[in-house]
């Protein structure tokens, strides 16, 4: 009885120290989270001043049809203006002045939020204690990015309100059916890329500036997805018009020309033209009310990017 007790002990053992080699030979140590898919960007959160001017711009302007969420002591928590059925417009009333970020949040979707927290919360990231449905029935969670931007990742439930609203509220006045990328202020890159490109596994799809010496714009693509993050830099002392200029929203067109003359139509005081930018996509520039840039922006370069590659998977 005991040689059996050893033997198994030492196949269990020597088992036991093959897995490790295994997981070392794979690049992962024993009992690591691995992270699940983050697919794109899911929402990006704004504040407003005005309701009803917010209602004018992303509604009207832009032809997107919105549900709301009210608090549990009553009153509207915010509006969902519908991109598509992942992805969202979020409109928080209460922008109390010119000093407040008009940007409360930046969103991404994911396969699985609860593995998501625990692959973070195993890299140092500091995560909830615990996940739970929202008042939305969707499971998320937000955490700070290095320079404390919030940060929200997001699993749709098959009983959220958005997913009972899948395949409504998509009508033809809606200048955009995707949102391709949101972009903010950072004040240092490697910081933010630790958490970025190291942690969340984003990649750098284009970078460029002003001109070729400078680099004011660098884009990072979600690891399992095709939308990006934009990081807006060399930006000190911004004005409202500057931080809303920076901290903004993309949504891409097939051909801005035809998207041009249908804001015309919606927006005869539109002061902007389409331009081709230092990425070689045509683009052009609304404002909201509080002054915050929604770009509209073709999907692919109709000349050659300036300052370095554009990379497409």
């Amino acid at each position: 009885m005991k040689q059996v007790i050893a033997v198994s002990t030492v196949t269990a053992v020597a088992l036991a120290g093959c897995l490790v080699f295994q997981s070392r030979i794979l690049g992962r140590q024993p009992g690591s989270v691995e992270r699940p898919p983050i697919t794109g960007l899911a929402h990006v959160g704004l504040f407003v001043s005005d309701l009803g001017k917010a209602e004018e711009f992303y509604g009207h302007v832009l032809g997107f049809e919105h549900f709301s969420l009210d608090k549990p002591t009553g009153g509207l928590m915010l509006n969902y203006y519908k991109v598509n059925d992942h992805q969202y417009i979020e409109i928080y009333p209460g922008l109390s002045g010119d000093e407040q970020d008009r940007l409360s949040h930046v969103a991404f979707e994911t396969t699985d939020a609860r593995k998501l927290r625990d692959y973070l919360a195993a890299k140092g990231v500091k995560v909830p204690a615990a996940l739970k449905v929202g008042l939305d029935k969707n499971i998320s969670f937000m955490v700070d990015d290095p320079e404390g931007r919030k940060i929200e990742f997001v699993q749709y439930m098959p009983d959220s309100i958005h997913a009972i609203r899948f395949k409504t509220l998509t009508p033809s006045t809606r200048v955009s059916t995707h949102m391709i990328h949101s972009g903010f202020i950072v004040h240092d890159r490697a910081a933010e890329d630790s958490f970025y490109k190291d942690i969340l596994g984003f990649s750098v799809m284009w970078y460029g500036g002003f001109n070729e010496t400078v680099v004011n714009w660098v884009d990072m693509r979600v690891p399992d997805g095709d939308d990006w993050l934009e990081y807006m830099l060399n930006v000190t002392n911004p004005s409202p018009k500057s931080r809303g200029v920076n901290n903004h929203i993309a949504l891409g067109v097939p051909d801005i020309q035809e998207a041009n003359k249908v804001i015309l139509m919606r927006m005869p005081t539109l002061t902007e033209k389409p331009k081709i930018g230092r990425d070689g996509k045509w683009q052009l520039n609304l404002y909201d009310a509080d002054l915050t840039r929604v770009e509209l922006m073709e999907f692919k370069p109709v000349q050659t990017p300036c300052c370095s590659e554009m990379k497409t998977r």
